[in-house]
């Protein structure tokens, strides 16, 4: 018998499933068990082409539709998506392996809140007229054409929906690749789309590793790319896009800083110490890895935070009880066990965690180094994982240029009780993110996105919209045209 996990095809290709068995097979392991619980297959270039083809076609008619009309299919789209949440979050669990506790309410919801967020927001999408004395210009908010996304494996519903629904609010269509990880999220949020009224075309799916994103990247008919994936991969991507002159969003990774002062409430600052470093094991680009805590409240910090974390409850992700899951794949497990090893090595402190755990599946042992240095591999370099580095600091100048010592600058945390101090710090740490008393908090109606390597453009949010579309100025002259001959 299949697998409940086992998708109805590979692909998702003008409003409808597509199987091409020609391609590489790919098979979706489930984190929790290492057993195989469905098989897609790679995109061959005919999958490629039939994806850029359809969505060219669909995009003209698209965007002559109102916003309103637009609006109205993501809208619905949402509350389906909303109606079907526990079949979605299960689904998000077998591709992720994340708790369900954790699915049911961070997933599938998150990617409902961006297609109901832009679906209001289609309508609004106007120009303005500029007065130029008797002359004046007007604007027109156009959009892109053919967009793709390229997915990364950690929140597959969301990043689908995150980047579909602007793409599609602005009138544009989108070919999205999921990770080769994850394949199996977005393929619903494809057929729900449709189910909701998206005509056929707008948003397709297909499968593959690097060489699909490439040859989706490169092709001609591709006017925007969006990635969310890793600083090295960025890179790579970001050149390709550049040397077509097309738009660009990349969300990359981090190794963001959290600064806990003397006066923070304890509780707090470990509960965002948690979210930012254990939530989704670890696989979060915005997690606050370096936690910087001052030296007068570190010891009492390390004893909450490791009484606090032997809560964590690893097993099933099925059981709602379990709170805490296993890596995405055994590849993944093991660079970070290698990491635990290098922080070992170093010489940081363990205070809890630091092991494979007893079970079947990929799972790590929430970990915690304490006596971090600024200059070790743990604090420098991005892990992905179930580790946190815990650094002492002792001045207010002092740990903003440790904090931002770094090529990324995706997001910052700052706990103190001290209001002036809370704004005065955020204004001064390199990051696009960031948070007070609070860590990880990511509403579709706030920005989300990166400086220096961690990336370009911004999600969510207006500022979503600038990166989905452009703006064309029209210079109306009411009376003669002067010219020199």
């Amino acid at each position: 018998m299949t697998h409940p996990a086992q998708p109805k095809a590979s692909h998702f290709i003008n409003g409808q499933y597509v199987e091409d068995t020609g391609g590489a097979e790919i098979p979706v392991i489930y984190a929790a068990t290492g057993e195989r619980i469905a098989t897609v297959h790679a995109a061959t270039p005919a999958i490629v082409e039939q994806a850029l083809a359809s969505a060219k076609a669909a995009q003209k008619e698209w965007a002559k539709m109102t916003g309103t009309e637009r609006g109205r299919i993501l809208r619905r789209a949402a509350d389906i998506i909303r109606d079907r949440n526990h079949e979605l979050s299960v689904l998000e669990t077998y591709d992720t392996g994340k708790p369900l506790q954790e699915t049911l309410v961070a997933d599938a919801t998150s990617g409902a809140d961006a297609l109901e967020y832009f679906g209001g927001l289609a309508a609004s999408l106007t120009g303005e007229h500029i007065p130029m004395g008797e002359d004046w210009v007007y604007t027109v908010r156009e959009p892109l054409g053919v967009c793709v996304g390229i997915g990364a494996w950690n929140y597959p519903t969301q990043i689908a929906c995150w980047k579909g629904a602007p793409a599609l609010a602005c009138g544009n269509a989108m070919v999205f690749k999921p990770s080769e990880t994850t394949p199996l999220c977005a393929l619903k949020v494809a057929e729900i789309l449709v189910e909701a009224g998206l005509p056929a075309g707008l948003y397709n799916v297909i499968q593959g590793m690097g060489e699909v994103g490439g040859a989706l990247v490169s092709d001609p008919r591709v006017d925007k790319v969006s990635l969310t994936g890793s600083v090295p991969t960025g890179k790579k991507v970001y050149a390709a896009a550049a040397a077509d002159m097309k738009h660009v969003t990349m969300e990359l990774g981090g190794k963001s800083p959290m600064i806990v002062f003397e006066d923070a409430d304890i509780d707090n600052a470990v509960g965002g110490a948690i979210n930012g470093n254990f939530y989704s094991s670890g696989q979060v680009c915005s997690n606050g890895t370096r936690v910087f805590v001052h030296k007068d409240i570190k010891e009492k910090f390390l004893t909450r935070l490791a009484e606090r974390t032997a809560n964590a409850k690893l097993g099933d992700p099925m059981d709602e009880n379990v709170n805490f899951g296993p890596m995405v794949t055994e590849n993944q497990m093991n660079i970070v066990l290698g990491y635990i090893e290098k922080g070992k090595a170093e010489g940081a402190r363990l205070v809890c965690g630091g092991q494979r755990a007893d079970m079947d599946g990929y799972f790590i042992e929430p970990t915690i180094f304490a006596d971090v240095k600024d200059e070790m591999v743990i604090a420098r370099e991005e892990i992905f994982g179930p580790v946190m580095a815990v650094l002492d600091f002792e001045d207010e100048d002092e740990v903003i240029a440790r904090a931002n010592d770094t090529e990324f600058g995706l997001s910052a945390g700052v706990f103190t009780k001290d209001l002036s101090r809370a704004h005065r710090v955020i204004g001064a740490l390199e990051a696009g993110s960031c948070f007070i008393n609070s860590y990880n908090d990511a509403p579709v109606e706030a920005p989300f996105g990166g400086v220096k390597a961690s990336g370009v453009g911004r999600e969510n949010s207006k500022e979503a919209i600038q990166h989905y579309s452009q703006v064309k100025s029209v210079y109306v002259r009411m009376g003669d045209v002067e010219a020199a001959f």
